[in-house]
């Protein structure tokens, strides 16, 4: 029987989901991205290869892929396109194999401009965003004034509406923000453009979710940022401007909620953060150095280092709840390698009481002191082990200890960056 997985991660993003994606794939027939935009970024690995995406669903690696950008993401139609060139310009046919939902928002180069003059007018308070037009572009898709990537295909009706939302922002750049104002007729000619580059892609994703369906094929879900970054449950107001939960991939995609399967959690064996917001478990010391050198831990899409801390049961049990997860995928376990010993937040302490479940608000999780467990650590290297009977002892009960916590069972570990350094337990597509 085929299955509908979604992927996504249950931290505050950069848990490793793109590796993860792209392994399950070689059992699925399609790849769904359904919210976001081009301020996440996945890393793939294959045979020492490194491959980036921002917007193109992670499974565009496998030649027997469909990818589908579902209605939840807001499109920036240049960095989609310059993400195509440069795919195919590796010899991996993009475009023969992408469809983009009509109903996707478009990111103006207005939208962009709107975003950086509000982060640089809040000064030491701004959120940091990735300054890439974002939350503007999400907020005009809620005040029905956006562009939909189905209305460049009608180049005159489009140009009129694009020429009204532009006179808008530029009123709020220079009036609010005492910004410059963005050229209408530059927004209005990239439109066109756009529509030569990526009109023959735009397509109806629900009906080709539905086809897929009725042909009993399978099909994975694949969220950007995380659980915790969510704007309606994440650590608000230091959150995305999407929903980044389980429930956003019904909505973002057009399929109906009863159809998906399974949902697959991906965490690291720390947590990172990138950007402001509260962070109990963050490390300002010599373990936190260690593992952001040797995680490797930059942002994928901008650069920025991440913050580093101990694992959080806190929020991982919350973000479990959020999003039925019925299976863990644990990343970077052997960034872990060569500690004395590891701690885990199993509680928070704040005002005299003990929280077992996150308090509501960026402001009372400032303030949360972590109650931490200590464990054993181990010397031996977990590096590219793909046994799980291979793993050390004590890296065996660490994630036994995981599990117990959480209440999820551990399926997939992942040991390094390249697609083949996993065990995997329990896969979620099962083979027929």
């Amino acid at each position: 029987m085929a299955s509908s997985v979604v992927v996504l991660g249950i931290q505050w993003g950069d848990e490793g989901k793109g590796k993860v994606v792209d392994l399950l794939t070689e059992r699925c027939e399609a790849v769904v991205r359904f919210q976001g935009g081009h301020n996440a970024g996945h890393t793939l690995v294959i045979d020492g290869h490194k491959t980036v995406l921002h917007l193109v669903p992670s499974g565009i690696l496998r030649p027997q892929v469909r990818c589908l950008i579902g209605n939840g993401v807001v499109v920036a139609p240049d960095a989609l396109i310059a993400e195509l060139d440069a795919l195919e310009g590796a010899g991996i046919e993009a475009r023969t194999r992408l469809m983009i939902s009509a109903a996707c928002p478009v990111i103006l180069p207005s939208h962009v401009a709107l975003d950086q003059a509000r982060e640089k007018k809040k000064g030491s308070k701004a959120i940091g965003t990735t300054g890439r037009g974002i939350g503007p572009a999400y907020e005009d898709k809620a005040a029905r004034r956006a562009i939909r990537f189905g209305e460049l295909l009608d180049p005159d009706s489009c140009a009129s509406r694009v020429e009204e939302l532009v006179d808008y922002h530029n009123f709020l750049l220079t009036e609010r923000f005492a910004a410059k104002p963005v050229d209408v007729a530059f927004s209005v000619a990239s439109c066109h453009s756009w529509s030569d580059a990526l009109g023959s892609l735009v397509g109806d994703v629900s009906q080709e979710l539905e086809d897929l369906c009725k042909f009993n094929a399978n099909v994975l879900f694949e969220g950007a940022q995380g659980a915790l970054l969510d704007i309606d449950h994440g650590t608000y107001p230091f959150v995305t401007s999407s929903n980044t939960t389980a429930g956003a991939a019904a909505s973002g995609s057009g399929i109906g909620p009863l159809e998906l399967s399974t949902v697959v959690g991906v965490i690291k064996a720390y947590v990172t953060r990138v950007g402001s917001g509260p962070f109990p478990t963050e490390l300002f010391d010599s373990v936190g150095a260690h593992l952001a050198k040797k995680g490797h831990e930059f942002g994928a899409t901008t650069g920025r280092p991440r913050r580093c801390g101990w694992f959080d049961a806190v929020s991982a049990r919350r973000a479990c709840w959020l999003n039925s997860v019925s299976s863990l995928c644990v990343t970077k376990l052997d960034v872990l390698d060569g500690l004395s010993e590891l701690a885990i937040c199993t509680g928070y302490r704040i005002n005299g009481q003990v929280l077992d479940r996150p308090p509501s608000g960026a402001a009372t999780l400032a303030d949360c002191e972590p109650i931490y467990e200590i464990v054993p650590g181990w010397k031996e290297s977990t590096a590219s082990i793909r046994v799980i009977g291979e793993l050390p002892p004590l890296a065996r009960a660490y994630l036994n200890r995981l599990e117990e916590l959480l209440g999820v069972p551990v399926d997939i570990v992942s040991t390094g960056p390249d697609r083949d350094d996993t065990i995997i337990l329990r896969h979620p597509f099962p083979q027929s």
